[in-house]
């Protein structure tokens, strides 16, 4: 199917969706009320977060499939087979797509709970979360690239290993789906599909082997599972009520490439 039927079908999902879940949604605000509302108020929401251990088996074979292409030969090999027939199928094929399919499920998130379909978490919460995802994601990817020194298929630098697309991809995709899947899952389904489109285009784009793509979906989802998994201890730790009754927060972040921390106040 031509990627701009895939494109097209996706975001008619993405539509059909969100006018769903606006007309069955009884509590649905206007732009102003839920943007105020988001960001004026620092809700409880930590009883609603939920990420088990038992979720981290997945992700973590995942990035072990990836590791086991440095010792195991069979493993190395098909990395090689996967990358022939790319370059059969795809001789002239480039495209810069992934650069944008990687932050829609994020975009989505967003943007659902701007026109009334609210997710589980409000904006504190939920951008607080997406930093923590992306603390993860970045500082193990850096350190692994890093260690690890692998080449690129096509020889750009020795950073191959695991995809950093690839990761925030399914980093992504794991928060729209822990955001919205109670919704629907069909939101789930959209966002792994971009997540998965965008790991194709790295391999064909020459720029990752197939076990650098499997590790970096591991990496992706299990820095989100983590977040979701350690946040509602980290925010107990971390906000404070003062004698007014007024609530703040500490919550990390990570930007350009450097993590930190930023301060929110209920007013």
């Amino acid at each position: 199917m031509p990627l701009r039927k895939i494109i097209f079908v996706l975001f008619c999902f993405i539509s059909f969706e969100a006018n769903a879940q606006v007309i069955k949604d009884t509590t649905k605000k206007n732009l102003a009320d839920t943007i105020k509302k988001d960001l004026l108020t620092i809700p409880d929401t930590v009883k609603k977060l939920h990420s088990s251990p038992m979720s981290l088996i997945v992700p973590g074979a995942l990035i072990a499939y990836g590791v086991s292409s440095f010792i195991i030969h069979p493993v190395r090999r098909f990395d090689y087979f996967i990358y022939g027939d790319v370059r059969k199928t795809g001789p002239n094929f480039h495209t810069n797509a992934e650069s944008y399919f990687l932050i829609t499920p994020v975009v989505m998130v967003y943007g659902l709970d701007m026109i009334g379909v609210l997710g589980k978490n409000r904006f504190i919460d939920r951008t607080a979360l997406l930093g923590l995802s992306a603390g993860f994601l970045g500082v193990s990817e850096q350190i692994t690239k890093h260690t690890t020194h692998r080449q690129r298929p096509n020889k750009a630098d020795y950073l191959s290993f695991p995809s950093g697309h690839t990761g925030v991809a399914f980093m992504a995709a794991e928060f729209l789906a822990q955001e919205y899947s109670e919704k629907s899952p069909v939101y789930t389904v959209i966002g792994y599909t971009f997540a998965v489109t965008t790991g194709i285009f790295r391999m064909y784009n020459r720029d990752h082997w197939f076990s650098d793509v499997v590790a970096g979906a591991g990496f992706g989802v299990l820095s989100t599972k983590a977040a979701y998994l350690v946040y509602p201890y980290l925010r107990k730790t971390l906000t404070h009520t003062d004698k007014y009754g007024k609530k703040t927060m500490l919550m990390p972040t990570y930007q350009n490439g450097t993590p930190g921390f930023s301060f929110a106040m209920q007013l």
